[in-house]
C-alpha cells in the first residue's frame, strides 16, 4: 500500500509522538509498503530514513501526495492536516485517525477547536487510540493499539552496572511534575535518606528546578544532564535502578516508561491517563500531584523490602506486547479493513 502519515511533530524533534511515527513508518517500510511522512518540522540535515519525509510542503504538494495514496493516517487529528484530504475531491483515500492525546487541556474550558477535532473523528474510516484511557475519553468506540517503542535502540546493557538510584527523562515543563520529584527528595532527606537523581531533558523550567533543588537542600544529589539521545541516553538509563514519571497531567500513554523498562528500570509513575497501561506489571503508581505518596514510593524503592527485580521480572513479556513489528502489524490489520 501507499501510506501517507501526517504528523505535525517529527524528528529532529524529540518526544513520544515523534518516536511512534518513526517506528511505525520504519516497520511499514520493512513490510514493503511505500510510506511518506508529511510534517511541519524542519531538519537542517538531509533525511536518511527508509521512507520519504515531506517537510513544510505547500498545500498543493501535500494534496497531490495524499491523492496518490491508499490511506491517509493522522497522528492526532489536525485541522491543517485534514484540509488536504478534503481537497482531494472524489479521489479521497481512506482516512484513519490515530489518537495520542486528549484534544483538551484539563482544568481549562473546552475550546471550539478541540470540539471540532473530536467531531471530525466520526468521519474517519477507523479510529485508533493508544490507550484504553484515551479511547474511553474520546468515546469514539475505536480500536485500542498501544504504542511501540524503539526496541533496536533501547535495551539492557549487561556490562553497565546499576550504580545510580532514580532517573527522570522528559521535557522540563510544569506538566511533567519534576518539581514534585525534587520535593519528594526533600521529604526523604528529612528521613535521613539521600538517593541520587538524574534529570535528563531540557525545557523552560530548568532554571527554576535548579533553584528549587538548592532551596530544598538536595542539589548535591541531583545531576541535570540536559537533553540526551542515542547510545548516551541508553547508557544513562542502564545505570539507574528506577525511572520516575511524576506527571501532573494525565499522560495519554508514556513511551518513556517502555524505554526505561527496556533498559532494566522499574518504573514509578502517576496514576492518571494511560501511563499505568504503559507501566503494566513493571512498576507502581501514585496519585497525580501527591508529593507525599511519591516520596513514600521513593522511600520504599530504597528499602530492603523493595526490589526492582520484582518488577523487571515481567519486563520481557510486557515489552513483547509493544514490539514494533507486532504493533505495526496491528495497525496494518486495521488499515487494510478500510481500503
Amino acid at each position: 500500500m501507499k501510506i501517507v502519515v501526517y504528523s505535525p511533530a517529527f524528528y529532529p524533534m524529540i518526544g513520544g509522538l515523534e518516536t511512534v511515527v518513526y517506528v511505525l513508518a520504519t516497520e511499514w517500510s520493512k513490510m514493503g509498503h511505500k510510506v511518506t511522512v508529511v510534517t511541519d518540522a524542519n531538519n537542517e540535515v538531509p533525511d536518511s530514513f527508509p521512507f520519504q519525509v515531506l517537510r513544510d510542503a505547500s498545500l498543493l504538494k501535500i494534496v497531490k501526495t495524499v491523492k496518490e495514496c491508499d490511506v491517509f493516517v493522522h497522528a492526532n487529528v489536525s485541522l491543517w492536516g485534514f484540509l488536504p484530504w478534503l481537497c482531494c475531491g472524489w479521489r479521497r483515500p481512506a482516512w484513519v485517525a490515530t489518537h495520542h492525546g486528549w484534544y483538551e487541556d484539563f482544568g481549562k474550558p473546552v475550546t471550539l477547536l478541540n470540539r471540532l477535532k473530536k467531531w471530525l473523528c466520526r468521519f474517519a474510516a477507523a479510529n485508533i487510540s493508544v490507550s484504553c484511557a484515551v479511547d474511553q475519553f474520546l468515546g469514539v468506540k475505536g480500536v485500542v493499539i498501544p504504542n511501540p517503542y524503539d526496541s533496536q535502540r533501547f535495551h539492557r546493557m549487561e556490562d553497565v552496572p546499576k550504580t545510580k538510584d532514580f532517573v527522570f527523562v522528559g521535557r522540563l515543563v510544569s506538566d511533567k511534575g519534576v518539581d514534585l520529584l525534587i520535593q519528594g527528595l526533600a521529604f526523604l532527606r528529612d528521613q535521613g535518606l539521600r538517593p541520587s537523581l538524574t534529570i535528563i531533558g531540557s525545557g523552560p523550567e530548568r532554571q527554576s528546578l535548579e533553584q528549587l533543588a538548592i532551596h530544598c537542600q538536595v542539589d548535591d544529589q541531583i545531576t541535570f544532564t540536559g537533553a540526551q539521545s542515542g547510545e548516551k541516553l541508553v547508557r544513562l538509563l542502564n545505570e539507574h535502578r528506577v525511572m520516575v514519571v511524576p506527571s501532573r497531567w494525565n499522560e495519554p500513554f508514556g513511551v518513556v516508561a517502555l524505554e526505561g523498562i527496556a533498559c532494566g528500570c522499574a518504573v514509578i509513575g502517576s496514576a492518571g491517563g494511560g501511563l499505568p497501561e504503559a507501566i503494566g506489571p513493571c512498576g507502581t503508581i501514585f496519585a497525580n500531584g501527591d508529593v507525599r505518596a511519591l516520596a513514600n514510593m521513593l522511600g520504599q524503592a530504597l528499602s530492603e523490602l523493595w526490589s526492582e527485580e520484582d518488577y523487571t521480572l515481567n519486563a520481557e513479556s510486557h515489552l513483547a506486547l509493544h514490539d514494533p513489528a507486532r504493533i505495526s502489524q496491528c495497525y496494518i490489520d486495521v488499515i487494510t479493513s478500510t481500503v
